[in-house]
């Protein structure tokens, strides 16, 4: 039965807003989704040009429409594209409303709930506010000593796209994720790359057993496992089908324990070896980008959201998801945000079931 009062703000239109709208619709409730972009793809469009997808396309998919194509091939970044700009439109053709082109400025308590201005002023008010901003618009840029002073460009992987944007000879990146290692080895077919990182690589095999670590994951229900700590997700390793391991056996690239400093256009190691380096590219990873929600005391001093499971801990009404696991593993993905969705929307339903029946008495 519908929701009276059931409109549901989603604030942002990339995998985990199209994901909390299709369960707001099973709610039934009438959700509508702003996007700052001229399109509902988030992020996506924006990462470089060779990304491809971890998990396979059997395992890549939001709740309701398959990826489509081979089941066992990973994605390319414009076919993620192009599965979410689909996935949009049958969400619009169910009832859902989205606008592109809307930034959220800022959130305030309403009469109604939640008021939430864009960036021409228009405003909505809403009982229910789903925090679906993701964190590609927040790169998190760590505090390295002479990074500020560097002579040559500090670029974050947000910025990258291809190595030919990318002047110079040797290119220092920072990081030892899966985007910090991709990029190193498409690099270093241009270019002399040194990956300088705190820990060693940590590699994993991407099919063991000849199955796709997807799918272990899947029958071992790791990717169901709960976490108590969401805030504080711990390292992931790299993915490796044996690419990267056998390049950087081969000296195709390096890597080399974090530098001490940066010195004008040298990087000085830890065993105070200096070398020139013309780029710097920071693979370090994003922080949640809710500068959105600073009016309402929602975010704890370094900006992350005072939620468990996505549930505000301080606005009855106030959802997150597309956080870093935030409930599984698996919840910052396209594979695992859809769970995540359907946990935060059905207990934003029995909170406007509830503010229903207490107006009524």
């Amino acid at each position: 039965m519908p929701i009276d009062n059931d409109r549901i703000l989603i604030a942002g239109a990339g995998q985990s807003g199209l994901a909390a709208a299709h369960a707001a619709l099973e709610q039934g409730l009438r959700p509508i989704l702003l996007e700052a972009s001229d399109r509902a793809a988030g992020s996506w469009p924006r990462y470089y040009d060779s990304l491809a997808l971890f998990s396979p396309a059997r395992y890549s998919n939001l709740p309701g429409m398959a990826f489509g194509g081979d089941p066992e091939r990973y994605p390319r970044r414009d076919e993620v594209v192009a599965y979410l700009e689909r996935y949009a439109t049958a969400l619009v053709e169910r009832g859902a409303e989205l606008r592109t082109g809307a930034r959220v400025e800022v959130v305030e308590i309403g009469g109604n709930g939640f008021a939430v201005r864009l960036g021409d002023g228009e405003t909505f008010t809403a009982p229910a506010l789903i925090a679906a901003s993701g964190s590609f618009g927040r790169p998190h840029r760590p505090a390295l000593p002479g990074l500020d002073a560097f002579a040559g460009p500090v670029l974050h992987v947000a910025d990258y796209r291809s190595p030919v944007a990318l002047p110079g000879e040797h290119v220092v990146v920072v990081g030892a994720g899966n985007s910090a290692v991709q990029v190193a080895h498409e690099l270093a077919a241009e270019r002399r790359v040194t990956l300088a990182s705190r820990a060693p690589l940590r590699f994993v095999e991407q099919r063991p057993l000849g199955r796709d670590l997807h799918f272990w994951f899947r029958v071992t229900g790791f990717d169901r496992l709960p976490l108590a700590r969401a805030q504080n997700p711990p390292p992931s390793p790299v993915l490796d089908d044996g690419r990267y391991r056998r390049a950087l056996r081969e000296g195709r690239y390096r890597r080399r324990a974090m530098f001490t400093r940066l010195d004008g256009d040298h990087v000085i190691w830890p065993d105070d070896g200096r070398e020139r380096a013309d780029v710097v590219l920071l693979a370090t990873g994003y922080r949640p980008d809710l500068p959105y929600l600073t009016g309402l005391d929602a975010l704890d001093a370094d900006g992350l959201p005072r939620q468990r499971h996505g549930l505000s801990l301080t606005h009855p009404g106030l959802g997150y998801l597309g956080l870093e696991w935030q409930r599984t593993p698996s919840s910052n993905t396209l594979r695992g945000v859809g769970a995540d969705a359907r946990h935060v929307v059905a207990a934003l339903a029995r909170h406007l079931r509830g503010a229903r029946q207490r107006a009524r008495a």
